[in-house]
């Protein structure tokens, strides 16, 4: 929610709502509640507010407040030893450029809301649908909605086209998943139809619950003639979700725009900062107390040397009116030295890093190599201040569908019969078989279906029975619902994209699933239509893990078909496919070692007789008040004695490079972390196909209890499982060092899935700290079954209790919540919109692209800004305390050494563009070798390039500087004489000698600082000294002196005393003594302790050939007893929905027998998550 409209609740009398009430069709009624209309609000500024807004919040930063109060400073002239312009000047650049920024982050805030407020929404006002815009939509309203439309709003469903008030919703921007999920209206509302006179006068009363992040509940009444209706989450829309299979419907509005669920999950916006931001702020804060300590010593100084030496040249400098005392003299001086010595935190600073951050950003836009040209994305940089972030991440919360996947399912291979079809180990490319296999000689084909293997084509063709058994069993045995386009065109709407595919493929073979009613499926096989009787659905659930049909043909042989996981078919199978099944079953073990989502299918016939009194056995099952679990067991007795036909193969498409990716991100030392709405086994499928979850691993534990008494045991035996193994490979460690340190010593691969009704559980107060001990020991964690909500606790709780820098990439609505918590959120342009991409802070449009923002951008966005910062703290630590060395020699009167324009341009002419420079261009490693050395991304992780012992070493290297650059001139110049004869030893002739050496010493230490020369370096840090001495020439020029003799008093004095040797020789001796020191020391440092970035250089100048990333990653062959993922993807409950004709578009005759049913009632009784444990070769705990 956004600070207005936040704001406006604040606003409003229902500020602690308890109960929601509404009426429709009454806006007036609605008004007095004074509820939020549909209206999102991201942007911050408008024309009037934006500049003392934004002014007010650009002085909240302590180093604006600061630098302001300088320049107060500096405008009393008793005080200031320097003039204003010196302070104002990059103070107004400093807070130009951070205003010009937020407007144009701000504008696009603008563009962005007016582009959701103004969609167009059919809305029933007076009587009649009226078009209005999405923002002016209010709670009451009623909503008309059309096919693959988006919910506007929260909606309470009140008709649809479909029979019996049904409607079909993709809730992909919600939860991930794909597949249908059903709706359906109250029947007292249902039906109103689309009979607009009818919806007009429905003044129905809805008392509800308060706005609320639960996506999975709702409670309420709605009070309609004189009759009370109960409402719950199955009778509602939400916003996010699209219509599908649907051609309109109707609904009321219960929470709009802020309100609404999914907004209510979005999470709050939080201003982000990087680590190096948050230490930056503590070392100003330690650079002001030095400050502070250096203008109390030379304060104290002045009141001593004013009372024991100054009060003797009062006469002369008329001190007395300003200060008659010692003690006083010291007060000013102090500020004084605070005005003098405020350069030690410069202004530029904050201009330079925002400089170099936007340049960093456009590196990132400009990245040809992430610009994904099939649906021209480039890669694009939403948030300017994170890309240091990029290099230190620790932890990736990766969703799931969409973001590894393409949410594509495709028929990979299958086996028949003891034959695999498709590619494989033993498939051989001849020259007919590298194409794949033509299937336009059907009209009905799908045109994106592809298949290699031109043999199972063939077998198709010729008649092979046991091919076309297997395939009439794919067109028959499923709860796909076909759809015919008046064009002609075939669509099928899957309960399951998985399933969707098997029935594609049975098509593309000549098996064309046409049409079905409740009582009969109507296939065309190889041309000819045959309608097969539907006799019973045996329907899918957890611990059946296989659906099946009955069906008769046109010949009247009764036949069953079954498909499920191949450990449970397997064991009912008849003898005489024992052999098969071994065969089989190797087939599988291949499929599932490489990651594909596998099923066996099966089949017997069966006699009249069999079924008439197996059907009597289902009947009174049917209508037993112990009705599931007879029904399970009138499925036993006639799912048994089966023939295997065989397995299918379905491939979950991972995007491109996914494997790759994650293989590389792990070699990092980045944990992935896996947080999906999806259901467990798919969840763990995708796993195993991406290699975060392998059968090397020790263990993986999961833990799905529903009680926390349960979590709880699951997590203590998982803790002790881990510290088992440890205590065993490390028998000399102490157990108890282990618990200590659980996470440091674990060794071993092991990985933990949790559900996320278990995760419910975890993340109370008494077991968050047991779930993050044993989620942080493993290589990888999966979350499935998780709320949006949820996804962002488990984020905030790695962030806050390990102190770990957090990356979250997500595609959907249900990831902005986790993208908005995490340090930086990536969104992906993907199938489920751009609402992930409009909240994160960078948007790609793969996975893949996270390996070069991460290694390449990042690593080297760090790398460039702790080398910029080292730098500039030296320098002006070096530039600096010479005003405090002169503060002993000059009576502690605050006189500044160099000259006022000197001191004015140093941070923001003579050195800002070579540090500029290095800060944008620079690299140690080039980008082949960030990919190929993945741990090259350490240090950042670590905080190794720039922390507070390497800002001591800044200093401790500033100081020695300083005292180089003072003290050497000051030797040479204490009793010198000039070519004539003359004493040199002025004020400044000393002043031009020690900024002159002080330039060419920076110069040549960023130059040795450099790793990486570009024409642009050369020309900048070359350059630089040149403009030094174009500009003191013409500053000490009695032409300028002429026009401004007030400002310029250092006439002719760079001539005169560059023309002297001895200065030349100071200012050679100088440079050597303060440079000589760090050459030797770096040499020593790279021959004893060489860093993995060195040891990459020195094979890069080898010319030793590096071996590929693939090299590092060798394609492990997975030997498994788990099988099917596919049957988990179903939601049980829809063959029955089926059977009993609800969901058809025909009117059933009433003479017409359909079978006893509770097919709604038992749909909603059935929990959303189904999943079980699985069989594994590895522990499974």
């Amino acid at each position: 929610m956004t600070f207005q409209n936040i704001a406006s609740h604040l606003m409003c009398v229902n500020f602690s709502e308890q109960k929601r009430r509404l009426k429709a069709n009454s806006r007036e009624y609605n008004d007095q509640f004074h509820y939020v209309n549909n209206r999102i609000q991201t942007y911050k500024y408008n024309v009037l507010t934006f500049l003392p807004i934004n002014l007010f919040e650009q002085f909240q930063r302590a180093a604006n407040a600061y630098f302001l109060s300088l320049l107060i400073l500096q405008l009393i002239p008793d005080v200031s030893a320097l003039s204003w312009f010196t302070t104002i000047v990059p103070l107004v650049l400093v807070l130009s450029v951070t205003a010009v920024k937020n407007a144009t982050d701000d504008y696009f805030c603008h563009r962005r809301d007016k582009q959701v407020n103004s969609r167009q929404a059919r809305v029933l006002i007076g009587g009649k649908l009226q078009n209005e815009k999405w923002k002016n939509v209010r709670a009451g309203d009623i909503i008309k909605l059309e096919n693959n439309q988006f919910v506007v709003a929260d909606l309470l469903l009140l008709s649809s086209s479909e029979p019996h008030g049904l409607c079909y919703i993709e809730t992909a921007e919600l939860d991930g998943e794909t597949n249908l999920k059903v709706r359906q209206a109250l029947p007292a509302t249902s039906e109103l139809g689309d009979e607009i006179s009818k919806l007009a006068r429905f003044d129905g009363e809805v008392v509800c619950e308060a706005p609320n992040h639960k996506l999975n509940q709702f409670s309420g009444t709605l009070s309609w003639n004189e009759e009370n209706h109960p409402l719950t989450n199955e009778e509602v829309l939400l916003r996010g979700c699209v219509l599908r299979n649907t051609d309109w419907c109707f609904g009321m509005v219960i929470f709009a725009g802020p309100d609404t669920k999914l907004m209510q999950n979005s999470g709050k916006t939080r201003l982000k900062r990087t680590s190096i931001d948050q230490l930056m702020n503590s070392l100003v804060l330690w650079i002001f107390g030095l400050l502070i300590f250096m203008g109390i010593i030379l304060a104290i100084g002045n009141s001593i040397w004013e009372h024991q030496v100054g009060v003797h040249f009062r006469i002369y400098l008329q001190w007395n009116n300003v200060a008659n005392s010692s003690v006083f003299s010291g007060f000013l001086t102090f500020w004084s030295y605070v005005i003098i010595l405020n350069s030690v935190v410069p202004i530029s600073l904050y201009v330079s890093v925002e400089v170099i951050r936007l340049g960093h950003s456009y590196f990132i836009n400009w990245d040809h190599k992430m610009y994904f040209a099939k649906e021209d994305v480039p890669a694009e940089v939403r948030t300017t201040t994170l890309s240091e972030g990029l290099g230190q991440i620790e932890y990736i919360f990766s969703d799931k569908t969409g973001t590894l996947t393409q949410n594509i399912m495709t028929f990979h291979k299958c086996s028949i019969n003891g034959h695999i079809f498709g590619k494989h180990k033993g498939f051989r490319k001849h020259n007919l078989q590298q194409m794949p296999v033509d299937f336009s000689f059907s009209p009905l084909v799908d045109s994106k279906f592809s298949f290699d293997d031109h043999r199972l084509f063939e077998s198709v063709r010729f008649g092979d029975p046991q091919v076309h058994e297997f395939f009439r069993l794919l067109s028959l045995c499923h709860t796909v619902m076909p759809e015919e386009k008046p064009t002609g065109e075939l669509i099928y709407q899957a309960q399951s994209p998985d399933e969707g595919a098997l029935v594609t493929a049975a098509r593309n073979f000549g098996f064309v699933f046409k049409s079905r009613t409740p009582e009969t499926i109507t296939v065309e096989e190889m041309g000819a239509l045959v309608t097969y009787q539907l006799l019973a659905i045996l329907d899918f659930n957890n611990t059946r893990k296989r659906m099946s049909v009955i069906v008769q043909n046109p010949r009247g042989q009764i036949t069953l078909y079954s498909k499920g996981a191949d450990t449970i078919l397997f064991e009912r199978l008849h003898p005489s496919s024992k052999d098969l099944m071994f065969l089989t079953s190797d087939h599988l073990a291949e499929f599932a070692g490489e990651g594909l989502r596998t099923l066996a299918l099966a089949y017997k016939n069966v006699s009249e007789e069999e079924f008439q009194e197996w059907f009597k056995i289902y009947e009174e099952a049917n209508a037993s008040p112990d009705r599931d679990e007879d029904l399970a067991l009138a499925y036993e007795e006639i799912e048994r004695d089966l023939k295997l036909l065989g397995a299918t193969a379905i491939e979950d498409k991972l995007q491109e490079g996914v494997v790759e990716t994650i293989a590389s991100l792990l070699l990092a030392n980045i944990k992935i972390w896996v947080l999906t709405g999806d259901k467990q086994e798919t969840a763990i499928n995708i796993g195993y196909s991406s290699r975060m979850l392998t059968d090397a691993m020790d263990a993986i534990f999961i833990v799905e209890s529903h009680t926390k008494k349960d979590v709880s045991a699951e997590l203590r035996k998982a803790k002790d499982h881990m510290f088992v193994l440890n205590s065993r490979r490390s028998a000399d460690e102490n157990l108890q060092d282990l618990r200590q340190g659980m996470e440091e010593v674990v060794i071993g691969d092991y990985a933990l899935i949790i559900n996320g009704h278990s995760l419910v559980h975890a993340l109370e107060v008494d077991l968050v700290n047991e779930f993050l001990e044993v989620a942080c020991a493993c290589k990888t964690v999966i979350c499935c079954r998780v709320t949006p909500l949820q996804k962002a606790q488990v984020v905030d709780l790695v962030k806050k209790r390990k102190k770990a820098i957090t990356l979250a990439v997500g595609d959907g609505s249900n990831d902005i919540g986790m993208i908005k918590n995490a340090h930086i959120g990536v969104g992906i342009s993907g199938q489920e919109g751009r609402q992930a991409v409009l909240n994160s802070d960078y948007s790609i449009a793969q996975f893949r692209y996270l390996q070069r923002l991460l290694l390449i951008h990042g690593r080297w966005s760090y790398f460039r800004m702790c080398k910029f910062l080292c730098y500039f703290f030296y320098k002006n630590f070096a530039f600096t305390l010479v005003h405090f060395l002169f503060g002993f020699f000059c009576g502690f009167s605050a006189q500044a050494v160099y000259d006022q324009w000197f001191i004015t341009l140093f941070n923001i002419v003579y050195t800002s563009l070579p540090v500029l420079a290095m800060g944008l261009f620079d690299q140690d490693v080039n980008e082949q070798e960030c990919l190929d050395f993945p741990k090259l991304y350490q240090p950042g992780q670590r905080n190794l390039l720039f922390n507070k012992r390497k800002f001591f070493i800044c200093i401790a290297h500033g100081i020695y500087t300083s005292i180089v650059l003072f003290f050497i001139p000051y030797g040479v110049f204490y009793d010198a004489a000039g070519d004539d004869g003359k004493h040199v030893a002025d004020h400044q002739s000393f002043a031009v000698t020690v900024a002159t050496s002080l330039i060419i010493v920076v110069s040549l230490q960023i130059a040795l600082d450099t790793s990486y020369w570009t024409g642009i370096n050369h020309f900048f840090i070359w350059g630089s000294i040149a403009v030094y001495f174009a500009v003191l020439f013409v500053m000490q020029s009695n032409g300028i002196f002429d026009l401004f003799p007030g400002h310029f008093p250092f006439v002719g004095n760079a001539w005169s005393s560059l023309g002297q040797l001895n200065v030349w020789l100071a200012i050679f001796l100088t440079t050597v003594v303060s440079v000589m020191p760090v050459i030797a020391f770096r040499f020593v440092k790279l021959d004893l302790w060489p860093t993995l970035s060195n040891q990459v250089r020195l094979l890069r100048r080898a010319k030793k050939k590096q071996r590929p990333l693939q090299r590092y990653m060798q394609q492990m062959r997975r030997s498994s007893s788990r099988r099917s993922a596919y049957a988990f993807a179903h939601q049980e409950g829809f063959g029955e929905l089926i059977t009993s004709g609800k969901n058809m578009r025909i009117s059933l005759d009433s003479t017409q027998k359909v079978l006893p049913n509770r097919w709604m009632e038992n749909l909603r009784n059935r929990p959303s998550d189904t999943t079980s444990n699985f069989s594994c070769e590895k522990p499974v705990l």
